[in-house]
């Protein structure tokens, strides 16, 4: 089993016995947003389970909505770089809590020499983020996980020279084997925390599938400190899956559990599209209750025993069931109000 240092992201700690946080990152430009809504996103995003959150910081342009959003203090923000350093120079400034550079595409050394050295000032993080996909030149053909070990291990140890120790590293590949393979041969060398993800994994099925097949395997080392679970869909999706993921390995405890059923052809009320309004809302409440959406009369009333609150559909009506008693039967265009007016009254 490999343990890690502790680094601090803002407010949150990664390493030691902390637990694991779940991350996300942005699917908007900077720049172009409304910063308001931006805001009123993360808050759902937070009480979803969401730890950190990333933006990819392009240009000036973004300066000004980004200091806004830093200055929130919603939730850690991280500012994820490429290229130019003085990039990561202006996020420093706005007031990021981390910034993610891969130092093969900055450029001379001096340049993340002078990243660090603000970040240092600051008391910020830097996670070093290294992708198969994006090695650095000459290495092609090589064995991708060695590749990006070593690359790691000598940017960790331009930092150490340089008195900077609040580092986290990350080496993601679209492969599984590679992304454990690599993992694992960094843990053995190093203690700093990592940040764990399979990236470019596809759609949510497949992601899914995927980043938990490599994380259990990971975290059954003992290897993981946050993670982000990427799909090719909604954040919410990722905040979603990464905190479900934690909790069916026993990482995370309480929050809304959904018992949901499968389409079939008895349904007579629709639990998928119903389930499709309302599902991020309730992952966004602050209890630890188990919520029941069901479509018939076959399993709906046994789940509803089972359930603090539930709701199915059987013939033309839609009941509500509390701690598995019948509460009453409402509307279908008043099921959803209905729902979090009995949950509220929990």
């Amino acid at each position: 089993m490999f343990s890690s240092k502790v680094v601090k992201v803002g407010n949150v700690a990664l390493g030691g016995s902390n637990p694991i946080a779940v991350q996300t990152m942005y699917d908007s430009q900077i720049a172009e947003c409304d910063v308001d809504q931006v805001l009123h996103r993360m808050r759902l995003l937070k009480a979803m389970g969401c730890d950190i959150i990333r933006f990819s910081y392009v240009s000036s342009a973004d300066r000004d909505n980004f200091r806004r959003i830093c200055s929130a203090g919603i939730m850690p923000v991280v500012a994820d770089i490429h290229f130019d350093y003085r990039m990561a120079l202006e996020a420093i400034e706005c007031g990021c809590d981390k910034v993610r550079i891969n130092p093969g595409n900055i450029g001379a050394r001096w340049k993340t020499e002078e990243v660090v050295r603000a970040a240092m000032d600051r008391g910020l993080a830097i996670r070093i983020g290294l992708n198969s996909g994006s090695l650095p030149r000459g290495h092609e053909g090589c064995d991708k996980a060695s590749v990006m070990v070593d690359s790691a291990l000598e940017y960790v140890d331009w930092f150490t020279s340089w008195g900077f120790s609040n580092t986290v590293v990350s080496l993601k590949s679209s492969d599984i084997d590679t992304t454990i393979e690599a993992n694992s041969r960094f843990k053995k060398q190093c203690d700093i925390p990592v940040h764990l993800g399979v990236t470019e994994a596809g759609g949510v099925v497949s992601s899914c599938i995927r980043s938990t097949y490599a994380f259990s395997r990971l975290f059954d080392l003992g290897i993981g400190d946050t993670m982000r679970v990427s799909i090719t869909g909604s954040i919410e999706d990722e905040v979603h899956a990464a905190v479900e993921i934690l909790r069916a390995m026993g990482y995370r405890k309480g929050g809304v559990r959904i018992v949901s059923c499968p389409r079939c052809g008895r349904h007579s009320f629709d639990s998928q599209g119903f389930l499709s309004r309302v599902e991020n809302r309730l992952l966004a409440l602050d209890k630890d209750i188990t919520v029941a959406i069901m479509g018939c009369q076959v399993n709906g009333p046994g789940e509803a025993k089972n359930a603090d609150v539930a709701i199915t559909g059987i013939g033309n009506k839609v009941f509500l069931y509390l701690h598995g008693q019948l509460y009453g039967d409402v509307d279908v265009q008043n099921a959803e109000a209905e729902l979090f007016d009995l949950i509220g009254k929990l």
